[in-house]
């Protein structure tokens, strides 16, 4: 069987939302909330936080210590690099690339997307790039050694910066299958991620409605149901933008 390690890509300076991934979500750090649903996975063999050596992300470490979650520190411009690096050190075969911003991953989906990758002859697996899922909900798998291949021979910036962006630029290289949200789950319109005050305001919302019944064991069939009820909450951030790695 192959190790199969999930990455959270994390650091404290953002351009938008500054220390965002410790934002507090009802009581505790994002970062928490989001280590709590990835333990939940019954697909991962281990989880590796991978921060910057920069000083202000010395607080990550802390964080990581306190939980008992291995770390790696690397380049804070060169996010490829760093990624490689990290799993290197956790001798991962099948990467599972989450970053620190979506605090609201439903563990079902991760699972899917590994079993989904291991069940066919393909070298990513991704809910990324074909909206359907509500952004925020991302889950992309591929094999280390192609990574590395990647940060071996691509020196472009976006991509040395956006991981897995060569992945879908060259897809006549790499055979790329797209999942795609059941018609319960397609909102491809709605935020769920951390970039903005509105989408931390938002995130609180939902924690408010859903963890006294689930703590931090609600998905997107909850949420869902949240929004079903009450669909004004998706206005607290749907104008909020992505920005685009090209």
């Amino acid at each position: 069987m192959s190790r199969i390690v999930a990455s959270i890509e994390a650091r404290m300076k953002s351009s938008r939302l500054p220390g965002k991934v410790l934002a507090d979500v009802c009581g505790q750090p994002a970062l928490t909330r989001l280590l709590r649903r990835l333990r939940r996975c019954r697909s991962l063999d281990a989880i590796v936080l991978a921060t910057t050596d920069d000083a202000a992300d010395d607080v990550l470490v802390d964080w990581a210590t306190s939980q008992a979650l291995s770390h790696y520190r690397g380049s804070e411009d060169d996010v490829l690099l760093r990624l490689v690096e990290a799993h290197r050190m956790m001798q991962s075969e099948v990467v599972v690339e989450i970053t620190g911003d979506c605090i609201l991953l439903d563990p079902e989906i991760i699972d899917l997307g590994v079993d989904t990758f291991l069940a066919n002859d393909c070298d990513v697996v991704t809910n990324a790039r074909v909206p359907s899922y509500a952004i925020g909900l991302d889950v992309q798998v591929y094999r280390l050694k192609n990574l590395e291949e990647v940060e071996r021979t691509v020196d472009d910036p976006a991509a040395r910066e956006h991981v897995s962006l060569y992945f879908y630029e060259n897809t006549e290289r790499y055979r790329v299958i797209h999942m795609l949200a059941p018609a319960r789950w397609y909102a491809p319109g709605h935020r769920f991620q951390l970039d903005y005050e509105e989408d931390l305001l938002f995130i609180n919302e939902i924690y408010r409605r859903l963890e006294r019944e689930h703590g931090d064991e609600f998905g997107v069939e909850e949420i869902m149901g949240v929004l079903r009820k009450e669909p004004w909450l998706a206005d607290i951030n749907i104008h909020c933008l992505e920005k685009s790695p090209r």
